[in-house]
């Protein structure tokens, strides 16, 4: 039987567009002996080393086109720096060579000024997920991601860890309750809320941002589908805070993680496509194309990402104070940061624009949440303004499986074990959210000693995400 492999597939491996995915469909349609996943593991190693194939008996026409692609250049064509500056990785035995590569080809972008790898980095589409790289006046789409403004959200409540589990039906009924998941669901009707951040005058900047409204309004105030999720768990800090003014204790506490949604995902998708036709970039760097912030195609992006970014907000805020009607209960501290974002910054005495496309916020002083999985605990940390990891730190505990690995290899069995273990009750999710799928969230939180300090420790017990098998969009 021959290998079933279509185009798209390619294309997700990170082939060019036109013939040559032609060229490697031709492949496959013959009968060469290789499975499925051998074949696609063939068509990677061309891809990443063409030269090692120009030889080779099956794979030669596709490799030596690889190659003539990559030495195309346009007029416009704009030369990476060979000479690049070295950047900083945390963790760098654990993390896998795909995003270390990316990360190499980050910084050898003209406008790159550093750039570092957080513990958690695996590969993802341009930066690596958990990327932080600094650039100078410029800005990139797929250096912030596809959900711009994804974030985290706790409220520490004061209630203490007994009630919890002598109440667990009434939390598990308001979670059901007030929460809502899946690509493209939404409210309708009376089921709609309302927020400020819907008269942002930004809407109107350009009729392609002002047509988001709408789908904004009724996603607003959900969650999306993916590593999304709404959960309850038990907040324990060690010893007395004097800055959130939380006595030593475990209290009860609400732990949010989503984006902007539709939103956020439609202005990825139609920045990026520009910022790939105004900058071209050899192909290895094609999706690291940027912005100039002195351009107007720049600003826009610019200023739909931080609309997107206060959406991404106002959904957790809703979220949140709906929870809050719901328990009646008293909030003893609030703590939210975002991630997939970039922000204006000085560094080395000049404004750049850092991006953290999977990484978490960590100047001094500022607090910011780092889940681990839905059995592992995440940690409530206050960051130590390292400069050399660009004032960041890890978002998560990062992938060890891709979601496609993950339902090959993970049984519904071992998953319902493995939560029976740990005392987690779970609402949706698919084998792709595993624990197992995620890396050891203590190791990754080891090799961050310099960038935060752990102020509380925080244990997933109710956790709900989305059941349609759905990506985050």
């Amino acid at each position: 039987m021959k290998t079933q492999i279509n185009g798209t597939d390619i294309l997700e491996l990170g082939f060019p567009e036109g013939k040559i995915i032609g060229i490697a469909l031709k492949i496959n349609s013959k009968r060469n002996g290789f499975t499925r996943d051998e074949m696609i593991a063939n068509f990677k190693n061309v891809l990443e080393t063409p030269e090692n194939y120009i030889d080779d008996k099956i794979f030669s026409k596709l490799a030596v086109a690889l190659i003539e692609k990559s030495n195309e250049k346009p007029e416009d064509f704009i030369a990476l720096n060979e000479n690049p500056n070295a950047y900083s990785a945390y963790g760098l035995d654990h993390i896998e060579d795909g995003a270390r590569k990316q990360m190499e080809v980050a910084m050898k972008l003209p406008v790159t000024v550093a750039g570092a790898l957080m513990p958690d980095a695996h590969q993802g589409y341009g930066l690596p997920i958990g990327g932080v790289l600094a650039t100078k006046n410029a800005i990139i789409p797929y250096g912030v991601g596809v959900d711009i403004g994804c974030r985290m959200a706790l409220s520490v409540y004061d209630i203490p860890e007994d009630f919890y589990f002598e109440n667990e039906a009434k939390f598990k009924r308001e979670l059901i309750a007030n929460s809502i998941f899946g690509a493209g669901h939404g409210f309708h009707g009376q089921y709609k809320s309302d927020h400020a951040v819907l008269e942002n005058e930004t809407f109107n900047m350009n009729p392609f941002v002002k047509n988001l409204k709408d789908k904004a309004w009724s996603q607003l105030g959900s969650s999306g589908g993916g590593n999304h999720f709404v959960e309850f768990g038990i907040m324990e800090f060690a010893k007395d805070d004097a800055v959130l003014n939380i006595p030593k204790g475990k209290y009860v506490a609400l732990l949010t993680h989503s984006g902007s949604r539709g939103m956020g995902a439609t202005i990825a998708g139609h920045y990026t496509k520009i910022a790939k036709d105004e900058c071209k970039l050899p192909e290895v760097a094609k999706n690291l194309a940027y912005l100039d912030m002195n351009s107007q195609l720049g600003q826009e992006y610019w200023f739909a990402m931080n609309l997107a970014g206060d959406y991404a907000s106002a959904c957790h805020e809703i979220i949140h104070n709906k929870m809050e009607r719901a328990l009646g209960a008293t909030i003893l501290a609030k703590v939210e940061n975002h991630h997939n974002f970039a922000w204006k910054e000085i560094w080395n005495g000049e404004e750049v624009i850092v991006h953290r496309k999977g990484a978490t916020p960590a100047g001094k002083g500022v607090m910011g949440i780092i889940p681990g999985s839905m059995t592992a605990p995440g940690f409530l940390v206050r960051g130590k303004g390292e400069e050399n990891a660009i004032n960041s730190a890890s978002h998560g505990a990062g992938r060890q499986m891709s979601r496609t690995q993950a339902i090959k290899n993970i049984t519904p069995t071992e998953m319902k074990s493995i939560l029976r273990d740990h005392g987690v009750t779970l609402i949706g999710a698919g084998l792709d959210e595993a624990p197992m799928a995620y890396k050891d969230i203590n190791q990754v939180m080891e090799a961050q000693q310099d960038l935060v300090d752990v102020v509380a420790k925080f244990t997933p017990k109710l956790v709900r995400m989305a059941d349609d098998g759905s990506r985050e969009d």
